[in-house]
């Protein structure tokens, strides 16, 4: 798996884990957290949990599954970055408009508040 693969697996992985977290066992969580947020190793999570490497990659691998299903179910993250996405382009549109500089500041406002949702 190249580098640039790599990365996008592991941000992929970190925003499904931002979304699914609870649904996750507390091992499955210790292990993610470890793994894609503190950038152990399986070896180093291995020696902290007292198991081998390979049970280690098993754990991780099966809760990359899961937060795979989860989303495959809910579309949490598809959803967020649609929305993310449409907010842009209507933002974008705004700056635009001949709308009345009140009224894009009324929009702008409403939109500022959607992307912090």
């Amino acid at each position: 798996m190249s580098q640039e693969n790599k990365l996008e697996k592991t941000n992929r992985i970190n925003l499904l884990f931002d979304f699914y977290e609870t649904l996750l066992t507390e091992k499955q969580q210790t292990f993610l957290k470890y793994y894609f947020l503190d950038d152990f190793s399986l070896g180093e999570i291995a020696s902290e949990s007292g198991i081998s490497r390979q049970a280690v990659y098993e754990h991780i691998k099966r809760a990359e599954e899961v937060l795979e299903a989860y989303e495959e179910k809910l579309g949490l993250l598809r959803k967020d970055e649609e929305r993310a996405r449409m907010v842009a382009e209507l933002k974008r549109l705004m700056e635009q408009s001949k709308m009345s500089p009140l009224h894009k500041e009324t929009v702008m406002d409403l939109l500022q508040q959607v992307e912090r949702l």
